[in-house]
């Protein structure tokens, strides 16, 4: 094994010993105690004009290659979500194709797959309720026709439109009315997207978090659980536990997935919801942790699950560090480090979006935590950035 050399603000910061790979294992059944979707990322075309403002020219072979990386752990795809960049330099046409290709493969490789279904599609800013209503059910239709499951994501349009929150219930009501099967809701945080921040009529968490229960309650058949991306663990526990037994809460915290997911915070009441299951942009960097810390809650070994897991929360934090809606670019750059695609390179240019001292800590926090599937590789190609940056003497 050889060393890391790292960077901070004032130029390099010393080497640390390069860690080697944990051993984990492939599941050979399908995993039981939760359910765990990684939200994928997209690659582009090495040589493609990905500049900001370009359409999206994507790389499909790495990128249905990553997913099948994810289904090999026995993890679900959550796709087209916004870790694919959607409002960030993936566009309406690219977003079609990417759902009706992943819902391909998902079929070939028996994998399981949600993708997310918007409004993004209207160029218009702003827009009547009614065409809200008209652009959510145009996307449930192809996602659906497509054989893909569905998670109804924040739009925001939506939140221009609405008033009050009796127009999130009627939207919703209408919505789901027409979904064939039931689907997945989507709460987004201000801190993955600001212009979300009075989604369901408030900025008041509680007071949103009443809402989002009434729509439940009101559509329980068509609504089979919700992810909650807040990044307030106290929120993401309330509303669980008062969801219906028909709904499920799938944690999108990429903070504080490790007690979440455990189910360690504190609940209220018997028979309340214990713990979250997950659909996280972090475990599409993590897939083999996330696998073998599951596994382990399958074997009934906590603290094995634990020891796994735990690690990695500070990786997903500093991943997600504010500006939080540019952790697309650490995901990028962590399946880059870990072979997954060959150039450091993202649609719409957003692999600029951090700085290498950024840049950094996530490899430091990746070594540390057994993120880094092939550490010599990693090392390599970090060094190869420095070297061209004219840091690596």
């Amino acid at each position: 094994m050889t060393d890391l050399h790292l960077v901070d603000a004032a130029g390099p910061s010393g080497p640390v010993e390069l860690k080697p790979a944990p051993e984990y294992t492939r599941p050979t059944s399908p995993l039981r105690s939760r359910v765990a979707y990684a939200a994928a990322h997209v690659i582009p075309r090495v040589t493609a004009d990905n500049t900001p403002g370009r359409p999206a020219d994507i790389d499909w072979d790495a990128t249905l290659a990553f997913r099948r990386h994810i289904w090999s752990w026995g993890l679900g795809v959550a796709d087209a979500m916004d870790t694919a960049q959607r409002n960030m330099g993936l566009d309406a046409a690219a977003t079609r194709e990417l759902v009706a290709r992943s819902a391909q493969a998902a079929r070939e490789e028996g994998g399981a797959l949600v993708v997310g279904v918007n409004t993004d599609h209207v160029d218009d800013e702003v827009i009547t309720l009614d065409r809200v209503i008209d652009a959510y059910k145009e996307q449930l239709h192809f996602a659906e026709d497509s054989g893909a499951g569905v998670v109804l994501m924040a739009s925001r349009h939506l939140a221009r439109a609405a008033h009050d929150a009796e127009d999130y219930r009627r939207v919703y009501r209408e919505v789901l009315a027409a979904a064939s099967t039931p689907v997945v809701l989507h709460w987004l945080g201000a801190a993955f997207d600001p212009s979300l921040a009075s989604y369901f009529g408030s900025t008041d968490s509680t007071t949103a978090s009443a809402t989002v229960l009434d729509i439940i309650a009101e559509n329980a058949e068509h609504v089979s659980g919700i992810k909650m991306s807040l990044l307030d663990p106290f929120a993401e526990i309330a509303v669980r536990a008062q969801l219906p037994e028909t709904a499920t809460m799938f944690t999108g915290d990429d903070f504080n997935y490790v007690g979440l997911i455990a189910g360690t915070g504190p609940s209220t009441g018997p028979g309340t919801r214990k713990y979250s299951n997950a659909l996280l942009g972090a475990f599409a960097a993590l897939a083999p942790s996330a696998s073998a810390a599951i596994q382990a809650l399958d074997a009934g070994d906590a603290g094995e699950y634990e020891s796994i897991l735990g690690p990695t929360e500070d990786l997903s934090r500093q991943i997600f560090a504010a500006p939080t809606f540019y952790y697309k670019t650490g995901v990028a750059f962590v399946s880059w480090l870990n072979g997954h695609q060959d150039a450091f390179a993202m649609v719409g240019g957003l692999h600029s979006a951090r700085s290498l001292p950024h840049l950094s800590e996530i490899v430091r926090l990746a070594n540390r935590s057994g993120a880094l599937e092939r550490p010599e590789l990693a090392a390599e190609r970090w060094h190869a950035l420095l070297d061209v940056n004219g840091l690596l003497a």
